[in-house]
């Protein structure tokens, strides 16, 4: 990892694929991943970590199940939110998003459990596959 300032929107510029996060730095254990989103992901449950979401762009939109039911928390441009371990959620950006998120290294953006995965992502890291 660089030693130097990472400008966001530099690194949000270099690439266009949709769900698909690149890491941009470390911290101790942790990846900081940016994404360009739009559209619906998948649901998903990640077991043993919280996932952590900043909107640097956009809006972004997380479908929660939890145990006393559903609901979506919006968040505009500059919010953060935790999707608490084990909790079942989809996120989705009706006109489009960049957002950064924080998880442990080698945390599979389609979590540990989830829906059946579209032709194309990768099965393994939720990545969005070329063409």
């Amino acid at each position: 990892m660089s030693n130097e300032p990472i400008l966001l929107r530099q690194a949000l510029a270099s690439f266009d694929a949709l769900w698909s996060p690149r890491i941009v730095t470390r911290v101790n254990d942790y990846d900081v991943r940016i994404a360009k989103v739009e559209g619906e992901h998948i649901w998903h449950v990640h077991d043993t970590t919280d996932e952590f979401f900043l909107v640097v762009d956009g809006e972004l939109h997380i479908s929660l199940r939890e145990a006393d039911g559903e609901r979506t928390v919006l968040l505009p441009q500059g919010a953060v939110f935790t999707v608490p371990r084990g909790t079942e959620h989809r996120p989705y950006a009706p006109s489009g998003a960049a957002i950064l998120m924080f998880e442990p290294t080698g945390t599979p953006s389609v979590g540990d459990r989830h829906d059946e995965i579209p032709d194309h992502v990768d099965s393994t890291t939720g990545h969005a596959l070329p063409g």
